[in-house]
């Protein structure tokens, strides 16, 4: 495991020697001469920072959207018995195994019909829906292990359903909100089928889409500005992950609190 860790390190070198190398090609090598040229070339509104707001953007609102819906509708299906429950839990599990690439075409025709296309708003509903089922997986688990004693304390103060899972459920599972997030995110951050299909005009094109521009139509690409591009690219989800992240090693916060 430890060399195919490191095997996987290799292309993260490529990454950082390539975009300080003006004359980088598709070899590991060290630069015959450092220049910040390739990051001088990227830093503008049209290549760079443009395309990077409209991921934030679109992926932000989409995580958003899916993490809303995955709390609201793993908090009955993990608390609840009802006749449709196990049906509308393996659905959800066939569902995350289901290739967004088979039902593209259809969803490109209804979005045409409702006058969607090149709409952020549409795409970002879109991309919310497609993630739906596997955050709704995972946040249903997590959820599972939150004692429901803790939960009915609250009710016997006066909480409401609303005010347990917000208060209560919730502060208690963070850790497992964190990872459900943070694959939510990084899942919709490198998709790049879905914008390309549903966003045409440049300006709401976000960066997995634009990272083509750096092939030419003879088929030469520009390898330093790639990387370069590649290390700004990569910067948001680092940061998400450093800020969730020191919610990753807690457990679960009230170990203990259902003893006695």
């Amino acid at each position: 495991m430890l060399v195919i860790g490191l095997s996987f390190l290799v292309p993260l070198l490529w990454v950082v020697l390539a975009s300080f190398d003006t004359e980088a090609s598709l070899a590991v090598k060290w630069p015959s001469r450092w220049s910040l040229d390739n990051y001088g070339a990227i830093w503008n509104t049209e290549t760079t920072f443009r395309p990077l707001w409209n991921s934030l953007l679109l992926c932000g609102g989409a995580t958003l959207v899916t993490m809303t819906a995955a709390i609201l509708c793993a908090y009955p299906m993990s608390r609840f018995r009802f006749r449709a429950k196990r049906p509308l839990l393996l659905t959800i599990i066939f569902s995350t195994g289901l290739p967004i690439t088979a039902i593209m075409i259809p969803v490109y025709s209804l979005f045409v019909q409702v006058n969607l296309i090149d709409s952020m708003f549409g795409a970002i509903l879109f991309l919310g829906a497609s993630s739906l089922p596997y955050a709704i997986f995972l946040t249903k688990g997590f959820m599972d292990g939150v004692p429901v004693e803790i939960e009915e304390s609250a009710w016997t103060e006066g909480a409401g359903v609303y005010r347990a899972l917000w208060s209560v459920v919730m502060p208690l599972m963070k850790s497992g909100l964190a990872v459900a997030t943070i694959f939510t995110f990084v899942s919709m951050w490198g998709n790049f089928f879905v914008p390309f299909m549903l966003l045409l005009s440049p300006e709401n094109l976000p960066a997995a889409v634009t990272l083509y521009t750096f092939s030419s139509q003879y088929g030469q690409v520009a390898y330093g500005q790639l990387a370069a591009f590649s290390i700004f690219y990569s910067i948001p989800v680092v940061v998400l992950y450093l800020f969730l992240g020191r919610t990753l090693g807690q457990g679960f916060a009230a170990a203990g609190g259902v003893k006695g």
